[in-house]
């Protein structure tokens, strides 16, 4: 996978416009449309169970986000996976805070079995718990257990839902069961800013809307992502997480081909 080809990727984005049909949570809907306007793909929010599926049919990609639960958002997500499903759209799942309740876990397994999910991005923990393995969780983030073997846990969690997965932390996991790469870039005023980890999770679903590949669209969203929040983050230096904020939308608009080849940090690890 040459650097090369990420940008490509990029650049389809920006010129197809796919359409991301996000079920997500309250907290982070705004910026998450911002964001994938900023990156150039078209974002619509439809939540009630009576147009999700018709929505979900036209999509480039659907993404499932648990951050503030409710049943019927619940069973809108249920509906809308399986008729993504039905018309070959890719569906990314972000299982938030899994392991934090009894509730919010049955939920993201209850998703997992139902739907037919693409790839599922979330931290260690979340993985883990989902994947019915116990991992020390607080509210949303992951928790000291977070240093143990992420990629053995990538590529078990890949090979028991036959999915890309997207592990994020200081290093980032993408395996697909058979082949595993490491993204070493972003910065750590990240997780300062609340629905960072949800939009690029909604990121990776315009990536999949115009790539097949989902292993490549997975790492190439990731590079160009963080690319971007470093950038911010240099350009923002002591201004405060608001400034970064903002200027991290710009950055989605902005980052180039030469910043992809200069910046980017990924590798194969088998």
């Amino acid at each position: 996978m040459e650097k090369i080809n990420l940008y490509e990727t990029l650049e389809k984005v920006r010129e197809v416009n796919p359409l991301v049909h996000n079920i997500t949570n309250v907290v982070v809907t705004n910026f998450t449309a911002n964001g994938l306007l900023a990156l150039g793909a078209s974002p619509v929010m439809a939540y009630a169970a009576e147009e999700v599926a018709e929505m979900a049919k036209i999509a480039s990609a659907l993404v499932l986000n648990i951050g503030t639960l409710n049943p019927q958002t619940v069973d809108s997500m249920i509906i809308a996976g399986k008729e993504a499903n039905e018309s070959n759209v890719p569906v990314i799942f972000d299982p938030v805070g899994a392991g934090a309740t009894t509730y919010r876990t049955e939920t993201a397994q209850r998703i997992m079995r139902e739907v037919n999910v693409s790839a599922i991005r979330g931290n260690a923990a979340e993985i883990a718990n989902v994947l019915g393995e116990k991992w020390e969780i607080k509210g949303v983030d992951a928790g000291s257990s977070a240093n143990e073997d992420i990629v053995s846990l990538a590529i078990k969690a890949a090979e028991t839902w036959n999915c890309v997965v997207i592990i994020t932390g200081k290093v980032d996991v993408v395996s697909d069961g058979e082949t595993s790469y490491l993204v070493n870039n972003g910065h750590p005023i990240m997780t300062k800013v609340t629905g960072m980890g949800c939009l690029l999770t909604s990121v990776i679903g315009a990536f999949a809307g115009v790539e097949k590949d989902l292993l490549k669209a997975s790492v190439g969203a990731l590079t160009y992502y963080e690319v971007a929040a470093e950038k911010a983050a240099a350009k923002t230096a002591e201004k405060g997480t608001g400034s970064f904020q903002i200027e991290f939308l710009n950055q989605l608009s902005l980052v180039s081909n030469e910043d992809i080849n200069l910046y980017s940090s990924f590798k194969k690890v088998n």
